[in-house]
Formats: C-alpha cells, structure tokens, sequence
C-alpha cells in the first residue's frame, strides 16, 4: 500500500481511540470541562452502562452562543494558548480533543447558556458534524448528551465488558472526582437510581461518608499541610486530605485515591510512598485507605504525557515521595490510636515492579530441602501432631520427617473444598440472622452487588434492597457466621471484575471463615484440622497459592545435626 494522507474523518476515529476507551471515559473527560467552567453543581446520568446515554449537566459558567460550534473543532481550546503555557498547565483540560473526540464516535447535543446571554445554545452532531442548531431558554450552565456511543464502531463496542462493569467504572470516575471537589455537589443516576449525591459544602468528611460510609469515614484522620525545601527545589509542595487509620485498611489498592493539583491521576510515586508512611501498621497484604490532594507549582508537575491524562510526571520525585510520606505518617504518629509509633523516612527509591510470578518459598541454597519436597507432590502420609508454634504453626510428624503447618492457610484449603463440594450439589449450608443487619455499600460496590447478587444467593446470602445504597442482609453462608461477614462481602465487591468466577466468591468466604494465625488451639483443634488437610485434594497450596506446610525430611535433620 502507498504512503497517504489519512482522511479527516479516519484521524478523528485514530484521536477518539485514545481519547474514549469506555464509556467512562466520555464521562471522565466531560466531567472535567464542568470542573474546568467552575461548576458548582453537577448531575451525571447514564443508561445501559453508558452506551446507550450519558448526559452531564453543569451550573458553570457555559460557553457563548458564537464558540459552541468552535468547541467541537480539534485542538479548539480556551485553556492554553501558546507553547509557553504548555510548561504551566493550571487546567484539568487542555487538548481539545475531548469533545470533537466524543462526536466522532457518538450523537452528541449540548445545550449551553453564559451569564450574559438571554437564551441558550442548543446544538446537535452526528459523526462529528453539525446536524442542528436552535435557541432555547436555560440557566447559566451547559449540559451535554451523548447517545449511541460506538455505535457506528462495532469492533470497539464488541471489547465493552458488562452494563454492571461498566457502571461501575462510571460510578468511580464520579466517586474520585467528588472526593477530589468537596465543595462541589455531584450526583449519580444509573439507569433512573440515584447512587451518589454529595452534599458540596466543602467538607471532605461528608463526602467520604456518601463514598464509602460510616465505617471508614468514623476512621478517617486528617492530614494538614506539608512544605518542603529539598535540595534543588524550594517551592512547597503541600499535601492534604485525610488517611484511614491501620484498622480500616483493605485487601486491594481501590481505596488509594491521588489528585495533584485537583487532577484526578495514577500514581506508583505517590502509592508506594503512603504505604511506606504505614510500614510496620499494616499486616503484609493489606492496603491503607487514603484521600490526598498534593498542591505543587503547576511548572513543576508535567501533565501531558498521557493521552488520557491520569499520569503526571514530577520534576523532583524525591521531594514529592518524601513530602507525602512524611506529611502521613506525621498524622499516624500524632492521631491514629496506636502507641510507640516511630517516626521514619524512607529512603526514597523508584516503586518496586510487582512480579509476575510466585516466588518459591524453597531457599535456594538449600538442595537437601528441595528434594527433601519431593513427597509433597504425592497426598500427605498419616502424620502426628506435636504441638503449636507462636500460635500460627501446627508442627507434625509424619514417617519421613517433621512438617510445619500454617494453620490459616491449610484451614483455607479445608473450607474452601467442603464449599465446593457442597456448591456441586447445591446445597450450601446457611445460617439466619437472628435480627437482619444494614449493609452498605459505595456506588462502585453497589454496580459489583448488582451483578454478583445471583451468586451471592447462591452461596447462602439473603439480601434484600433498603434504600439507594443499603441492603438488609439476613442469611449468611453456615462457615460465616461467627465471623466478620459484611468485610468479606467488601472485599469481594472490591475485588473488579463480575466475571471472576464462582471460585473467587468461594476463596474469599474461606478466607475470613479459617481460623487466623494468632489464635491458641487446643490439641483435639489440631488434630481435627490436620486429618482435615489430610482429606483434601490438594493439601500443599490454599486457595490463593500460599503454601500450607514446609516439610523437613530425616535425611535434611541428620545432615543439619551431623549425623551423616
């Protein structure tokens, strides 16, 4: 094929791609053009997850009735203006690719009205060009619709997941962006159901309360302001929000929110920092919950450098990592309800990659204990229990050799068979509530609920709607229920993806029924739950990959003790 010129329309579809990947992109970007037009008020409304309707509507302060048409051109703009401003960008907005991008790949109609204009603007496009204009009679502010998204892009709707995914992604662009304007009321609708309204006073409290509920919000610490004058740079970077305290924390990342400069973005730089602020109040797995805006000169943060602008890159990392780290865990020393917290700064160094792989819990300088892991491959012999050490490890003799037992781990592998087993012939135990329980849910869990609910029954749940983000819970699964129940239920909702699979909601019932490391047992526990092991079908790795035991053979012993 000969070198050519791409069409008008072919660059478009090229430029939309980058610019709308979901419909919560579309959400995302107009959301941003509210906050940019100083709204005070804005009201999101979606239907069939986003493709079938989005419509955001603002109080800002509109566009005049001459630049409506101006504004779907590409790379029409009023937030930048020359090269220069590129390097101090004080905008969410910036491009002007959003909006032509959204009408190259949906119908779109925006009606618009300033302050100084008697009526509004209404305009519609189709494919990206004008199809319609009229007048009409509106309050200051602009509200955008877009219907059809992708229609017209088969292969790009055919990649969408889910409406429940998909809402929920949409619910979380939302949720972020509330959190980031407190003093900005927004309002969620899904397919005619209100799921978030914030009150917009200002206060980030309030809005962490609409977000993720009481149960955070009652443990939510604030974090004030930190200047830093670090080697070459001698501006201040200020950092403010509020952290969770250690006992709120989460299994996963999702309750990690960053904004620089009100800018919504991902951050490895600003992640691993807050977490190294909670180093050594955390158990390993677990995550802290945190809201933090970090305010820096704008010449010092470059934003553009993602085509959908959620990754910023710092001109002094470590100044930013050590203002952040610093600035929380200031507040977990002088707040949180934990005592001899010592302050420490971490040397600053580039977020570890996470592996892709497993590492084996086998040292490598040990040939004997490697092959001394032979029989684990094979099902475990009769052994006999000797005792419990630091009441997390069951130690046991078997025929050739001692075995070490982590008893959470290999209660997992037990639970996790017995359920199923019982999920294959449908007949999963339940246990009633005595008194129904409030669960509650935040926008982003509510969409997971809705598209788990199903499995949920299955599995011994018994929830009922009561109110717009509140169920009545009155069964749980048998295994459940002398455990703590509602943070299973949030882990799982929080874990993403509806399509994992039954065996997901399964692994992470055994989790939170097995019995936790810590916990005294008496001999015939021991027992029971070693015979228990003995009995499954794969006794060497829980659910989640961990090993359940390390086995020490009688050659290992005799070598160790030089006996050969």
């Amino acid at each position: 094929m000969p070198i050519q010129l791409l069409s008008e329309k072919v660059i478009a579809r090229i430029a939309a791609g980058e610019v709308v990947e979901r419909p919560a992109s579309v959400v995302k970007e107009l959301v941003e053009n509210a906050l940019d037009a100083s709204a005070r008020r804005i009201v999101v409304e979606v239907m069939g997850g986003g493709v079938k309707l989005i419509r955001v509507t603002d109080d800002g302060s509109g566009i005049p009735a001459a630049e409506v048409a101006t504004a779907f051109e590409r790379h029409a703009t009023g937030k930048i203006s020359s090269l220069d401003d590129l390097q101090s960008i004080a905008t969410l907005g910036f491009r002007g690719e959003a909006l032509p991008s959204i009408a190259a790949v949906a119908d779109v109609e925006i009606t618009t009205r300033v302050e100084s204009e008697a009526a509004g603007t209404v305009l519609a496009l189709e494919n990206g060009a004008v199809v319609g204009r009229r007048s009409e009679g509106r309050s200051r502010g602009t509200t955008i619709t877009v219907r059809n998204l992708f229609r017209k892009i088969p292969a790009r709707l055919k990649f969408l997941k889910s409406n429940d995914t998909e809402n929920s992604h949409i619910a979380n662009v939302v949720t972020q962006y509330a959190l980031c304007s407190p003093g900005v009321a927004f309002t969620l609708a899904v397919d005619g159901r209100q799921e978030l309204h914030t009150p917009g006073n200002g206060n980030l409290i309030d809005c962490i309360i609409e977000v993720y509920g009481l149960e955070i919000a009652r443990n939510m610490l604030t974090v004030g302001e930190e200047s830093a004058d670090w080697q070459s740079n001698a501006n201040p970077i200020k950092v403010m929000g509020m952290v969770g305290a250690p006992q709120v924390s989460r299994t996963g990342r999702h309750y990690l929110s960053f904004f620089v400069n009100r800018r919504w973005v991902s951050s490895r730089i600003l992640a691993f920092a807050v977490e190294e602020a909670y180093h050594g109040l955390l158990m390993t797995g677990r995550h802290p919950v945190a809201v933090l805006n970090i305010a820096l000169p704008t010449a010092d943060v470059d934003v553009n450098i993602h085509p959908a602008k959620s990754e910023v890159k710092f001109r002094d990392e470590h100044a930013v990592f050590a203002a952040v780290q610093r600035a929380v865990r200031r507040t977990l020393v002088a707040e949180a309800p934990v005592p001899h917290i010592e302050e420490v700064i971490a040397p600053y160094a580039a977020p570890p990659h996470q592996p892709i792989m497993r590492q084996s819990a086998i040292p490598k300088s040990s040939p004997e204990l490697v092959a001394g892991l032979m029989p684990l491959l094979a099902a475990l012999p009769v052994l006999r229990v000797l005792g419990q050490v630091q009441k997390s490890y069951i130690v046991a003799e078997g025929p050739d050799g001692i075995y070490v037992i982590d008893q959470h781990a290999a209660h997992e592998r037990i639970i996790f068979d017995q359920l199923r087993e019982q999920r294959s012939r449908q007949q999963v135990e339940v246990q009633g509530l005595l008194e129904p329980a409030t669960f509650e849910v935040s926008p982003r869990q509510l969409e997971a609920l809705r598209a788990r609910l199903g499995e949920l029954v299955e599995f011994g749940f018994t929830l009922e709607a009561f109110g717009e983000r509140t169920y009545l819970v009155r069964a749980v699964p048998a295994v459940l229920q002398e455990h703590d129940w509602p943070t299973m239920l949030r882990e799982l909702l929080d874990g993403g993806s509806a399509n994992s699979g039954e065996e997901a909601i399964i692994a992470t019932i055994a989790c939170h029924a097995a019995v936790r490391a810590g916990k005294a047992l008496s001999d015939e526990e021991m027992r029971a739950l070693v015979r228990q092991l003995e009995k499954t079908a794969n006794p060497h790795t829980c659910p989640h990959g961990r090993p359940t035991l390390i086995y020490l053979g009688n050659a290992q012993l005799e070598r160790e003790f030089g006996r050969t």
